[in-house]
This record gives structure tokens, C-alpha cells and sequence, in this order.
């Protein structure tokens, strides 16, 4: 693990970011606004792991935003931008301040070649992955995935023109800490995690590999990911010794005689605290029978599972 930043370090960032963030509504000096600086990914594209086609692979265009002081503090984005590179995902890594610019260009691109649309960003960059959103919601486009990684606490809600949404962050933390939630009416997968009690930190989080590889995994997933049946938020408080496992949402399940959370937990392979914090007051032994129980899943679940049996007595 990366060591904690000091007093001195801390209070450069807070001060860079009060400077900075003004730009995120479009007030960009011509040096900052220039794409030329941001880092382009694109001319490196690796051809698609082997099973993979280039059709299939080559999907989407994924805008990735560093935090304030990115270039020292959100290096992660950049190796995030280089594992997309490796399955064929368009993307370019940028600071946050040209946000706006950025977003304007998508609008264009996206009239001219409608792809997919993927926004990821760490502190003011997911601040900015979410802004990103909302602008393309006022030009009527959807954004297929948006993912902030312990974004700012001023991170609006999630707007109405998002279908998958992730929030990964730390509520203790000063830094980031946004607890982004979806405005009312949300009707996509949206899902929660923090991890405050994990052991991460802000200026590391981002760079976790098993969360970088899983986003990729969701991005090679958005021409091909099914759900079915209703979608129902979920948020987590992952547990300190527990993998952190990104679903997307939670569905609707139905006890049968007998069940418990327990049973429920083992039938659709997941574990038992994800379906206990999200169902509390159902942490009894036995469940009313047809009584409703959300649990977690993946839009391409990681273990194909159908309706599970009756648990045996």
C-alpha cells in the first residue's frame, strides 16, 4: 500500500483543488483547454485478447478524468487507460479542469459515430465524470457506464440519462468522500461501496488492480450485459477482510419455505453480508415464505445462474 500522504502534502492538494475547480464550469484558459495536453491512449490499441473479436472489442469510447493535481496523485487513471488499451477500448486520459471541453467534443463525436459512452474519474474527476453526464443529458444522450472513484463531496446526483452507475469511495475521507447518489426518478443500475473500512486510501484507490480489472471487464460488457427483471439500488459498507466485488445492482428475489438469508446468500453465490445489508430486519432465521429479498448481481454475472433449487432439508 501506498504510503499516507503528510499535513503539507494534504493541504497542497486541498488548496490546488479550491483553485481548480472554477475551470469544471467552462471558465478554461486557453493553455488549459488545449486536448493536445491531455495523454491519448488511442494510437496504442493492443489487438483483443484471443476468442475476442476487433468488431466486439473496439466498442465504446471511454473519457477518463484524473483529480486535481492529477499528473502526481491520479496515476491510476492512466494505468486503468492502458488495460482498456490492452481489450481494445477506445479512451484518453484528462485532467478534470477541461472537463466541459471534453464533453462538448464527445457531443460531436457521438452525433457523427453513436458508440457507447464510458465516464471514469477519481476525486475531482469523478466530480467531473458525473458534470460529463449531466451535459449529455440536456443534448438528450445516454451515458452507458459512469464510474467515480471516491469523487469530491460536491459530486452532484446521478442524472436520469445514466444506465450503470458505480460509486467507489471512502465516506471518511476529506479529500473525496462523495457519497453520490441517484436523483429521484433514476431508473438505471446503480451501486454503491465503501470502502472506509477497508484500508484504502484516496491517492491509492484508484490504482487497486482487482477494481481496475473489473471495470474493464464491465466496459468489454455493455454490447452483451442482460438483466432481468427489476433493478434495485444497493449500497455497501464493505467489510475490511472482504473482497470488493463491483456488482451493479440488486434484484428482487421471492423466500420459499424454509429460507433464510443464508440459504438465499449460498443459492445465488454471493455472500451472506451483502444480502444482509441490504435486506435489514430479514436477519432472522426463517423468512416468510414469498417474502422479498434483494440480492446483489452482475448485469453478466461472474457464475451463470438461473432460478436457484430449493435449498435441501
Amino acid at each position: 500500500m501506498e504510503r499516507l500522504i503528510n499535513p503539507a502534502r494534504l493541504a497542497a492538494v486541498l488548496f490546488g483543488t479550491l483553485l481548480l475547480a472554477p475551470l469544471v464550469d467552462g471558465h478554461c484558459s486557453p493553455a488549459a483547454a488545449d486536448p493536445a495536453t491531455a495523454t491519448s491512449t488511442d494510437s496504442l490499441i493492443s489487438p483483443p485478447p484471443p476468442g475476442l473479436s476487433t468488431a466486439q472489442a473496439r466498442r465504446g469510447r471511454a473519457y477518463l478524468f484524473r483529480g486535481a493535481l492529477g499528473p502526481f496523485f491520479s496515476r491510476g487513471i492512466d494505468r486503468l487507460g492502458e488495460k482498456l488499451d490492452e481489450v481494445g477500448i477506445t479512451n484518453h486520459v484528462y485532467e478534470f479542469t477541461i472537463c466541459r471541453l471534453i464533453a462538448a467534443q464527445a457531443i460531436q463525436d457521438y452525433r457523427d459515430d453513436p458508440e457507447p459512452i464510458i465516464l471514469i474519474g477519481h476525486s475531482m474527476g469523478g466530480f467531473c465524470a458525473v458534470k460529463f453526464a449531466e451535459i449529455l443529458e440536456g443534448e438528450g444522450i445516454r451515458a452507458d457506464l459512469v464510474v467515480a472513484i471516491d469523487p469530491a463531496h460536491v459530486t452532484p446526483d446521478v442524472p436520469l440519462n445514466v444506465d450503470r452507475f458505480i460509486n467507489i469511495f471512502l465516506s471518511k475521507d476529506v479529500l473525496g468522500g462523495g457519497d453520490v447518489k441517484p436523483k429521484a426518478g433514476f431508473h438505471g443500475h446503480y451501486a454503491s461501496f465503501d470502502l472506509s473500512e477497508h484500508g484504502e486510501s484516496h491517492i491509492n484507490i484508484e490504482k487497486v488492480d482487482t477494481i481496475q480489472q473489473q471495470l474493464v471487464t464491465k466496459v468489454l460488457q455493455l454490447a452483451t450485459a442482460k438483466a432481468n427483471g427489476d433493478s434495485v439500488p444497493i449500497r455497501y459498507v464493505v467489510p475490511a477482510k472482504a473482497p470488493v466485488d463491483l456488482w451493479d445492482s440488486g434484484t428482487p428475489v421471492f423466500a420459499r419455505p424454509g429460507d433464510s438469508l443464508q440459504s438465499i446468500a449460498t443459492a445465488y453465490h454471493v455472500p451472506l453480508w451483502s444480502v444482509t445489508q441490504v435486506n435489514r430486519g430479514a436477519d432472522r432465521t426463517a423468512l416468510v415464505p414469498g417474502e422479498r429479498v434483494i440480492v446483489p448481481r452482475h448485469l453478466e454475472p461472474l457464475i451463470e445462474t438461473s432460478e436457484p433449487a430449493p435449498p435441501k432439508r
